[in-house]
Protein backbone atom coordinates (compact mmCIF):
# COMPACT_ATOMS: atom_id res chain seq x y z
CA UNK A 1 0.00 0.00 0.00
CA UNK A 2 2.29 2.65 -0.91
CA UNK A 3 0.82 4.43 -3.50
CA UNK A 4 -1.78 7.37 -3.84
CA UNK A 5 -4.31 4.91 -5.61
CA UNK A 6 -3.50 1.87 -3.17
CA UNK A 7 -4.10 4.03 0.08
CA UNK A 8 -7.28 6.34 -1.25
CA UNK A 9 -8.76 3.17 -1.92
CA UNK A 10 -8.06 2.00 1.77
CA UNK A 11 -9.38 4.97 3.09
CA UNK A 12 -12.38 4.97 1.59
CA UNK A 13 -13.27 0.95 2.29
CA UNK A 14 -12.30 2.19 6.17
CA UNK A 15 -14.71 4.97 6.25
CA UNK A 16 -17.18 2.80 4.26
CA UNK A 17 -17.03 0.67 7.55
CA UNK A 18 -17.74 3.47 9.95
CA UNK A 19 -20.73 5.42 8.13
CA UNK A 20 -23.81 6.27 9.65
CA UNK A 21 -27.07 8.29 9.45
CA UNK A 22 -26.50 11.99 10.08
CA UNK A 23 -29.06 12.61 12.29
CA UNK A 24 -28.94 16.61 12.01
CA UNK A 25 -29.04 16.77 8.29
CA UNK A 26 -32.13 14.17 8.56
CA UNK A 27 -33.86 16.43 11.49
CA UNK A 28 -33.03 19.51 8.94
CA UNK A 29 -34.58 18.33 5.65
CA UNK A 30 -37.54 17.64 7.53
CA UNK A 31 -37.89 20.85 9.38
CA UNK A 32 -37.51 19.87 12.50
CA UNK A 33 -34.33 21.69 13.74
CA UNK A 34 -35.61 24.74 15.76
CA UNK A 35 -34.34 28.26 14.88
CA UNK A 36 -32.03 28.21 18.51
CA UNK A 37 -30.55 25.40 17.36
CA UNK A 38 -29.83 26.59 13.71
CA UNK A 39 -27.61 29.39 15.66
CA UNK A 40 -25.85 26.49 17.70
CA UNK A 41 -24.94 25.58 14.07
CA UNK A 42 -23.54 28.71 13.29
CA UNK A 43 -21.36 29.95 16.51
CA UNK A 44 -19.60 26.12 16.27
CA UNK A 45 -18.87 26.40 12.77
CA UNK A 46 -17.07 29.65 13.66
CA UNK A 47 -15.69 28.00 16.38
CA UNK A 48 -14.76 24.66 13.76
CA UNK A 49 -13.09 26.90 10.83
CA UNK A 50 -11.43 29.30 12.73
CA UNK A 51 -9.08 26.71 14.29
CA UNK A 52 -8.79 24.98 11.19
CA UNK A 53 -7.44 27.84 9.44
CA UNK A 54 -4.38 28.02 12.46
CA UNK A 55 -4.37 24.33 11.64
CA UNK A 56 -3.60 24.43 7.75
CA UNK A 57 -1.12 27.88 8.46
CA UNK A 58 0.24 25.37 11.11
CA UNK A 59 0.88 23.03 8.57
CA UNK A 60 1.79 25.26 5.77
CA UNK A 61 4.21 26.17 8.63
CA UNK A 62 6.04 22.98 8.76
CA UNK A 63 5.65 22.12 4.92
CA UNK A 64 6.71 24.92 2.86
CA UNK A 65 7.98 23.30 0.05
CA UNK A 66 5.59 22.34 -2.90
CA UNK A 67 3.39 20.60 -3.31
CA UNK A 68 2.36 20.82 0.42
CA UNK A 69 3.23 24.71 0.79
CA UNK A 70 1.00 25.37 -1.60
CA UNK A 71 -1.90 23.14 -0.57
CA UNK A 72 -1.88 23.93 3.06
CA UNK A 73 -1.63 28.01 2.26
CA UNK A 74 -4.47 27.31 -0.28
CA UNK A 75 -6.01 25.56 2.43
CA UNK A 76 -5.75 27.94 5.29
CA UNK A 77 -7.22 30.84 2.99
CA UNK A 78 -9.90 29.16 2.12
CA UNK A 79 -10.90 28.79 5.98
CA UNK A 80 -10.25 32.39 5.51
CA UNK A 81 -13.16 33.03 3.08
CA UNK A 82 -15.21 30.39 4.50
CA UNK A 83 -15.21 32.02 7.74
CA UNK A 84 -16.06 35.86 6.30
CA UNK A 85 -19.34 34.00 4.32
CA UNK A 86 -20.84 32.78 7.60
CA UNK A 87 -21.62 36.25 8.59
CA UNK A 88 -24.20 36.10 6.02
CA UNK A 89 -25.66 33.22 7.52
CA UNK A 90 -25.32 34.37 11.08
CA UNK A 91 -26.91 37.72 9.94
CA UNK A 92 -30.04 36.03 7.91
CA UNK A 93 -30.42 34.47 11.92
CA UNK A 94 -30.47 37.67 13.35
CA UNK A 95 -27.07 37.35 14.68
CA UNK A 96 -23.78 39.12 14.81
CA UNK A 97 -20.02 38.14 14.68
CA UNK A 98 -20.26 39.19 18.23
CA UNK A 99 -22.40 36.54 18.91
CA UNK A 100 -20.49 34.29 16.91
CA UNK A 101 -17.31 34.45 18.79
CA UNK A 102 -19.40 34.52 22.00
CA UNK A 103 -21.12 31.21 21.30
CA UNK A 104 -20.17 28.27 23.57
CA UNK A 105 -18.34 25.76 21.74
CA UNK A 106 -19.70 21.76 23.14
CA UNK A 107 -17.02 20.09 23.63
CA UNK A 108 -17.92 17.08 21.58
CA UNK A 109 -18.88 19.03 18.25
CA UNK A 110 -15.09 20.35 18.48
CA UNK A 111 -13.68 17.29 18.55
CA UNK A 112 -12.97 17.30 15.25
CA UNK A 113 -10.92 20.56 14.78
CA UNK A 114 -9.10 19.84 17.73
CA UNK A 115 -8.20 16.57 16.27
CA UNK A 116 -6.85 18.21 13.13
CA UNK A 117 -4.73 20.25 14.95
CA UNK A 118 -2.39 17.59 16.74
CA UNK A 119 -2.67 16.14 13.36
CA UNK A 120 -0.95 19.37 12.26
CA UNK A 121 1.15 19.43 15.10
CA UNK A 122 2.15 15.96 14.86
CA UNK A 123 1.11 14.34 11.84
CA UNK A 124 2.99 14.34 8.41
CA UNK A 125 1.72 16.31 5.16
CA UNK A 126 0.40 12.71 3.49
CA UNK A 127 -2.08 12.26 6.88
CA UNK A 128 -4.22 15.77 5.95
CA UNK A 129 -4.02 15.34 2.04
CA UNK A 130 -5.27 11.95 2.05
CA UNK A 131 -8.44 12.93 5.05
CA UNK A 132 -9.26 15.53 2.68
CA UNK A 133 -9.08 13.67 -0.64
CA UNK A 134 -10.78 10.28 1.23
CA UNK A 135 -13.81 12.62 2.61
CA UNK A 136 -14.40 15.06 -0.15
CA UNK A 137 -17.27 13.70 -1.81
CA UNK A 138 -19.22 12.95 1.38
CA UNK A 139 -18.05 16.51 2.84
CA UNK A 140 -19.52 17.76 -0.33
CA UNK A 141 -22.87 16.48 -0.60
CA UNK A 142 -23.43 17.24 3.26
CA UNK A 143 -22.90 21.08 2.31
CA UNK A 144 -25.21 21.00 -0.65
CA UNK A 145 -27.74 19.27 1.26
CA UNK A 146 -27.60 21.64 4.07
CA UNK A 147 -27.90 24.43 2.09
CA UNK A 148 -30.69 23.28 0.46
CA UNK A 149 -32.72 22.27 3.35
CA UNK A 150 -31.97 25.59 4.57
CA UNK A 151 -33.50 26.91 1.27
CA UNK A 152 -36.35 24.71 1.25
CA UNK A 153 -37.59 24.13 4.91
CA UNK A 154 -36.32 27.60 6.68
CA UNK A 155 -37.00 29.57 3.85
CA UNK A 156 -33.16 31.16 4.20
CA UNK A 157 -32.07 33.34 1.25
CA UNK A 158 -29.58 31.75 -0.91
CA UNK A 159 -27.50 35.20 -0.52
CA UNK A 160 -27.19 34.08 3.04
CA UNK A 161 -25.36 30.27 2.23
CA UNK A 162 -22.45 31.03 0.92
CA UNK A 163 -20.84 29.63 3.57
CA UNK A 164 -21.76 26.01 2.90
CA UNK A 165 -21.90 26.38 -0.62
CA UNK A 166 -18.12 27.10 -0.84
CA UNK A 167 -17.45 24.23 1.25
CA UNK A 168 -20.00 21.77 -1.14
CA UNK A 169 -17.39 23.13 -3.93
CA UNK A 170 -13.89 21.69 -4.08
CA UNK A 171 -12.09 23.61 -6.69
CA UNK A 172 -10.31 20.32 -8.63
CA UNK A 173 -7.03 22.24 -8.43
CA UNK A 174 -6.99 21.91 -4.12
CA UNK A 175 -7.66 18.18 -5.11
CA UNK A 176 -4.64 18.27 -7.44
CA UNK A 177 -2.44 19.58 -5.06
CA UNK A 178 -3.66 17.26 -2.10
CA UNK A 179 -2.73 14.24 -4.58
CA UNK A 180 0.87 15.92 -5.04
CA UNK A 181 0.83 16.45 -1.34
CA UNK A 182 0.11 12.23 -0.95
CA UNK A 183 2.11 11.15 -3.66
CA UNK A 184 5.02 13.49 -2.49
CA UNK A 185 5.11 12.43 0.99
CA UNK A 186 4.29 8.31 0.61
CA UNK A 187 7.81 8.56 -1.93
CA UNK A 188 9.71 10.74 1.03
CA UNK A 189 8.62 7.85 3.47
CA UNK A 190 5.20 8.78 5.06
CA UNK A 191 3.23 5.89 6.58
CA UNK A 192 0.19 5.28 4.41
CA UNK A 193 -1.34 3.45 7.94
CA UNK A 194 -1.30 6.07 9.78
CA UNK A 195 -2.16 8.41 7.07
CA UNK A 196 -5.66 6.05 6.04
CA UNK A 197 -6.01 6.17 10.45
CA UNK A 198 -5.85 10.18 10.04
CA UNK A 199 -8.73 10.11 7.42
CA UNK A 200 -10.83 7.48 9.25
CA UNK A 201 -10.87 9.65 12.52
CA UNK A 202 -11.51 12.71 10.04
CA UNK A 203 -14.78 11.15 8.96
CA UNK A 204 -15.82 9.73 12.43
CA UNK A 205 -15.46 13.20 14.03
CA UNK A 206 -16.86 15.70 11.48
CA UNK A 207 -19.59 12.92 11.54
CA UNK A 208 -19.81 13.63 15.48
CA UNK A 209 -19.83 17.24 14.61
CA UNK A 210 -23.16 16.82 13.12
CA UNK A 211 -24.87 13.76 15.56
CA UNK A 212 -23.81 16.40 18.33
CA UNK A 213 -25.96 19.14 16.94
CA UNK A 214 -28.82 16.65 16.91
CA UNK A 215 -29.11 15.54 20.80
CA UNK A 216 -32.80 16.47 22.01
CA UNK A 217 -34.29 16.65 18.34
CA UNK A 218 -35.57 13.18 18.37
CA UNK A 219 -36.82 11.46 15.57
CA UNK A 220 -39.38 11.92 12.60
Amino acid sequence: MNTVTDVLEAARLRIAEDTEPNRFLEALEQGRVPEERLTWLAGELYHLVSSDRRSFALLAARFPEAPAGDLFLAMARGEDQALELLGGFATALGRTPKDLRAHEPRPLAQAYPAYLARAALFGTASDTALALLANVAESTLTYVRVADALVARYGIEEGALEHFRFFADTPQALLDQATATLAHGLASGDDPVAAVRCAAAVHALEAAFWNCLARGLGTA
